[in-house]
């Protein structure tokens, strides 16, 4: 019976890899143009912007870098969703399983609160896959508005291989974990908002249709579509200015004696004192203008290749 549970175990871990790495896929092509562009406005000088809105960010990234511009750094997030993915729906899923055998090990049904543990205690395990991934995006996303600010400025990478090597070189194997206490705050709340909210709006889909939840994304489609973006718009909502702070953070020279910011009370402080209150909200309209289709294309695709597997 053991070696029959553990068999099971493997297969379940392997589908929420595949599924997750699929969801993962979807969202980066999807989503990441609406990333760029929130990481740009967030990151841009606050004295001398270079971009005046959401639309000036997307028409001048066209215009120096083509169309591919939007995409930039997109090597990162796509090369690492397997890691990412695997350890975020695989923690999910684990993190369910808890919740689902009550105190004398039998079955149960997981609560909502329970629901929303397990979406933080989620988060908190795939901030470290995360954090790499969104650091050498980051590093290469902003690296046009150094050479527009500066027109001295050279490149120190352009591609996500060379910037592995520039963070080794200077900081080791700890450099692309720059920005990580950041991504953890980050993380741990807004995927407990995020993956709790899906499923509890699932839930309450599945008893109304009179189905099970499996069933919904044959079934009912649009019902998981609009689950899904209520939960990625909640989660942009609730945690955004915490993303500008670790944007500001991960954005910051790789060299440790060159950086402007050194801690997260300290990068909140110095942007608050570069434009109080609405700093924290640069980019806030590309991001909510991806967190809906994003968000409820990866979450779908997540849940209909389950469906498939199973």
């Amino acid at each position: 019976m053991p070696e029959n549970k553990t068999s099971s175990g493997s297969v379940k871990f392997a589908k929420d890899i595949f599924a997750g790495t699929c969801g993962g896929i979807a969202v980066t092509l999807i989503g990441h143009p609406f990333d760029t562009v929130k990481v740009r406005l967030q990151t841009q000088p606050s004295a001398k912007p270079i971009y005046s809105g959401a639309i000036d960010c997307v028409r001048k990234t066209i215009q120096w870098e083509g169309p591919k511009g939007l995409y930039k750094g997109v090597a990162s997030p796509l090369a690492g969703q397997m890691f990412f993915r695997a350890s975020l729906f695989s923690a999910f899923g684990q993190a369910k399983s808890w919740y689902s055998v009550d105190s004398n090990g039998r079955p149960c049904i997981p609560t909502n609160l329970d629901l929303y543990k397990a979406g933080a205690i989620t988060g908190f395990i795939a901030a470290f896959t995360e954090a790499p991934i969104d650091f050498y995006k980051s590093q290469l996303q902003v690296q046009v508005i150094r050479s527009q600010s500066d027109p001295s400025y050279k490149p120190k990478y352009t591609t996500v291989p060379q910037t592995v090597r520039a963070t080794i070189e200077h900081n080791g194997f700890r450099g692309p974990f720059q920005g990580l206490a950041t991504t953890i705050v980050r993380n741990t709340p807004a995927n407990s908002i995020y993956l709790g909210s899906f499923e509890v709006l699932k839930k309450r889909a599945a008893e109304s249709y009179g189905c099970t939840q499996q069933e919904l994304a044959n079934d009912h489609p649009f019902t998981v579509l609009s689950a899904a973006g209520v939960g990625g718009l909640l989660y942009w909502m609730m945690i955004f200015p915490v993303d500008v702070v670790k944007s500001a953070i991960m954005t910051d020279s790789i060299v440790p004696a060159e950086r402007k910011y050194t801690g997260m009370i300290s990068t909140a402080q110095k942007l608050y004192a570069e434009g109080g209150i609405g700093r924290f909200y640069k980019g806030f309209s590309p991001c909510l203008m991806r967190a809906v289709p994003a968000n409820a294309c990866m979450l779908y695709t997540v849940d209909k290749v389950n469906a498939l597997l199973k």
